[in-house]
Order: structure tokens, then sequence, then C-alpha cells
């Protein structure tokens, strides 16, 4: 089913506005992230012999993963089988997830995790030797693994970082920002532009001729004014995707983290994560009386899946008129929390809240993006020589919602699959074709707060049509402020650009369905069991299609 362009939106960019390029280099692919789906991907493709190059925004370790505190979701207890976290999976998913992506996730994870042991990922364990496992929302046995207690990210960041620092054949370019991909004239992918901030001849503007690309760059968050995304997730991907004309879905479902840190003295550009392990291990939400709301919600409490209990909270948040509840942790006692949740209890202890002794006040934040860049169960996206994986790609795993440390093994699954399909027909290099003569421009780096504040206000875990079209007419209004080519105006733009689409396919999506929560269409609905997809059309206007489950 076809549908009409989303009017009152800003027109977008098919290109950036930039510098044409000053220096250029080859290699076999280019990965652009350095994340846990870039870092593992690049390995992979190494194992089949491939000239690799890792472009990374900052520095190596600044991404998403290593702020990921609760593990990993993967069958490795006899008990459990992958069924099981199947079936966990499209309960949290409500419907929209795609059962072969969800079979291979489940079936392939136990080995890539043990692929990640084996490259000197330290995880917790028992007194016996055995994988110290838990629970988080959503899933009914206990199936994450975890590290350092409450510090899985970090641990899995430093083993696939010094990996690629071992291999002299992985080249990484950091403090570059990825501007635009590069077509040959069969309109395959044959490299990329780019910004580094270097010295030298990789300064400024230039272009990686490559032959094929892997998308890495994780996830969106700051598009919201609350989120628990580094500074560094703008979105730059599926923005790259959109204004190369790839198609991108279910991008109107973002989660919200039920348990972001709320405190004085918590800057708003990134809080801090109460981990769901915390919940996994026992402690409570409760409201400002005391009482445990989410008990009689949901058969699993405070367990439930993380659009139920994002909502549960915000339904008390309306009620009270608070900007928080509470997690009550502190019957667990001192020894286990400190054991357990040290990076929690330093990052609460730092703003003066200690959860030995005291409720820890949370709110929701946005924190993962379900939708993306859509892609088949080989990473390919609709662009030939394009791949994509981890947050930015939608592979079908996630539906409506995420379930809780699906995220680190859906980059470890397919970042394996995507290796495998490069070395199966990689094509020869191609030279770039001219670039397209369609509008390039990029917009201020000032509108960035306005425009998390206007996403938030409309476009966060609460929408409506009214909602949903005043943000929008913001949107355009910011789109108007244009400004000269440099980094921050880069980011802006590709803020602008994601929240755009995200308008648009919430407006567009009139149910509520996992974590897209429509106050005027409270309930979900037959006819819109499927997808949303979007791309940005001749005329930089966003081009929408709806297609069914089957």
């Amino acid at each position: 089913m076809r549908m009409s362009h989303v009017a009152d939106l800003p027109v977008l960019p098919r290109r950036l506005a930039a510098a044409d390029p000053g220096w250029a280099e080859t290699t076999d692919v280019v990965v652009i992230g350095s994340g846990v789906a870039g870092l593992t991907a690049a390995l992979h493709l190494r194992e089949q012999g491939l000239r690799v190059t890792v472009v990374t925004k900052v520095n190596i370790d600044d991404g998403s993963t290593r702020w990921a505190q609760g593990g990993i979701a993967a069958v490795l207890d006899p008990l459990d089988t992958p069924a099981a976290h199947a079936n966990d999976t499209e309960i949290a998913g409500v419907g929209l997830c795609d059962p072969a992506a969800v079979r291979v996730l489940v079936e392939e994870g136990p080995v890539r995790v043990r692929e990640l042991m084996r490259l000197g990922a330290a995880f917790d364990r028992n007194a016996d030797g055995s994988l110290m496992l838990t629970r988080e929302g959503g899933h009914r046995a206990d199936r994450i693994v975890h590290a350092g207690g409450d510090a899985t990210g970090a641990e899995v960041q430093r083993a696939l970082h010094e990996a690629v620092r071992r291999d002299p054949w992985i080249k990484l370019v950091e403090h570059a920002l990825v501007l635009d991909l590069l077509r040959a004239a069969d309109r395959r992918v044959c490299g990329i532009t780019l910004h580094v901030l270097g010295e030298g001849a990789e300064d400024g503007v230039g272009a990686i001729l490559a032959r094929a690309v892997v998308l890495a760059t994780g996830g969106m968050g700051q598009v919201y004014a609350s989120t628990t995304n580094p500074l560094v997730s703008t979105g730059d991907g599926v923005a790259l995707a959109l204004r190369a004309g790839v198609a991108v879905t279910d991008i109107e479902f973002v989660q919200f983290h039920p348990t972001s840190f709320v405190t004085a003295g918590v800057t708003s550009a990134q809080r801090p994560l109460i981990s769901e392990a915390l919940r996994g291990e026992g402690a409570h939400l409760i409201d400002e009386d005391g009482e445990r709301f989410m008990v009689g919600r949901h058969e699993l409490a405070e367990l439930a899946p993380r659009d139920v209990v994002a909502k549960g909270i915000h339904r008390v948040l309306r009620q009270t008129g608070a900007d928080h509840v509470y997690l009550d942790a502190r019957h667990l006692g001192r020894d286990f929390l400190e054991r357990r949740f040290p990076t929690i209890l330093a990052s609460t202890r730092a703003a003066g809240i200690d959860p030995v002794t005291e409720l820890i006040p949370v709110a929701p934040a946005a924190h993962y993006a379900s939708g993306g860049v859509r892609t088949d169960l080989y990473g390919r996206t609709s662009v030939p020589g394009l791949y994509a994986c981890g947050e930015v790609a939608c592979t079908g795993v996630h539906g409506a919602n995420r379930l809780a440390s699906n995220s680190l093994l859906e980059g470890l699954v397919f970042s394996r699959r995507i290796a495998d399909d490069v070395a199966r027909g990689l094509p020869a290099q191609a030279d770039p074709a001219p670039r397209p003569q369609g509008p390039a421009w990029v917009v201020s780096e000032s509108i960035r707060a306005d425009l998390q504040k206007s996403m938030t206000r409309g476009a966060g875990v609460l929408r409506s049509a009214d909602g949903l079209a005043t943000t929008a007419k913001e949107l355009s209004d910011l789109g108007d402020e244009r400004s000269a080519p440099r980094k921050a105006a880069w980011e802006a733009t590709n803020l602008l650009t994601v929240a755009t689409a995200l308008v648009a396919s919430a407006a567009t999506r009139r149910e509520t369905r996992g974590c897209h929560w429509r106050e005027d269409f409270p309930n979900a609905a037959d006819e819109w069991r499927g997808h949303l997809l979007n791309m940005i059309g001749e005329t930089g206007g966003v081009d929408q299609r709806f297609e069914e489950m089957a």
C-alpha cells in the first residue's frame, strides 16, 4: 500500500553541503562506527582476508556500547531454549517481529557470545566457574550474561578494542564524521565522503573508496532532551541512508528506558542509566506514597517489557505532577549492591544518592531505536553494496519494542552474517559517478536544543495528532535556519532529518503498539500490523509506504 507525501514537515537535503573531497584513499570495506556491531564486523571481515577501515566520529570507545550495563541475552543455560528466548522476544515486539530474524538471533546468539569470550571478554561467573546469569524485563528465564556486575558494555568494548588494535590490517580513523555515500554508475555504493578533524593528509573533507560499506553508527537518542545515549548519538547513519534513498523502517518505535537517574546536578545531555538488571535482582518501583504501582498492571510487575513499565511510570507522573518515581533497592543490602552494581552506585553516590539507604529517583528517557535502516537477514539494505547492523539497522528482530539485552546480541549476530555475505560476492572497486544535483544544505547548530525540546513535548513517550502536528510545524520552522558547513551543523542536520522521519511515521501510525503510544488511538489495530517505510523524495519531502505483515 503506497501512501502520499507527508505534509507540513521540513524539506530535507538530499546531500549535505560540504567542500569537495580534498583527499582520497581506498580499502576493501569501510565500517562506519566503533561499537559492538562495527568492531565485530571489522574483525569478521578481516577473517575473510579483507582490508578494513573503521571510521568513528570521536574516539573508538565513545559510542553507546560501553554504556550498556545489563548484559547480553543468550541461551547459555542447559534448561533454557532458543524457542523460549524467541517467544519472549516476539511478545515484547507486539506482533511486528520478523520470526525468521528472531530465529537467527536466538539460534546463532550463543555461538557469537562464546566467540566474544574467546576474544577475551570476561563475564561474571559463579564460584564453580559457571556463567552467572540474571533476568531482565520481558524475560521468563535467567539468560543475561554480564561483566563487572553492571559494566558489561565496557568489558565488551575493551575486548573488541584490543582485538582490533592487534590487527595491522584494520585501519582506524577517529574524529571523523561521515557525510554522504558515493555511488557508482550502476547505483552501487562505492565509498563515502567524510570530514576528519586531523592533521596532514587526512584533514578536512575527504573520500574513502570501498567495495562495500557497513553502517554501524548506533542510535539517535540525542533527538530528545532526555536520553541515556551519549552526545555522539545523533542519528548519522539513518540520516545518511535517508539522503541516499535507502529505505528506513519502524523509526517511530523509540524505546524509552523506564529508569534513568533523575536528580539535581545530572545533565540532561545524557542521563545515567539505572539498569533493568537492578529490578531483575529484586528492586521495586514505588510511587511517592511507597506503593508498588506495577503490581497488578502486568504479570511480571516491574519486569514487564520496557514499554509497559515506561507507560506505567508515565501514568503515575501524569497523576501526581511529579517528574520522577522511585526505585527501591535498599532491601538488597550493601554487600550485594556494591558487588553487583558498582557502576550504578558510583554514579548515584556522586550525585548525592546512596541506594543502600535511599530511594533512587527515576523516570523514562529515550534509550534505543527499535527501527532504522531496513535490512534482510544478511544485513543487506535496499541499495547494493550498503550493509547495516546494530542499532542503526532494522533487522526485524525488535518489532515494536526491543526485548532487554537483545541489542548487543543483535550486533554480534548480524555483523558476522554481513561479513559472510560480503566475502561471497565482493565486486571490483568502482569509480564514483557524479553526485546528484538535488538540494544540498545544512541547518544551524543553534536549533539543536529547540529540536530536542520539541521532540520531547510532541513525539516522546506520549503522542497525539495535535502534539505531532505542532512538532512538525516547529521542525519546519527550525529547518529554515541555515548555516555554513561545519561539524555541529552537519550533526544538527542529521538530527532534523531523523526527527522529521520519526514524526512523519508517528503521525501516520494511528494506533498504540509497543513503544509507540498514541493518546488519541489507545489500542493496537490489526490494519496497522505492518511496517512504515520512509525515504526522502526527489524534492526533499518524506515519502512513505506501508507494508502489511504476511
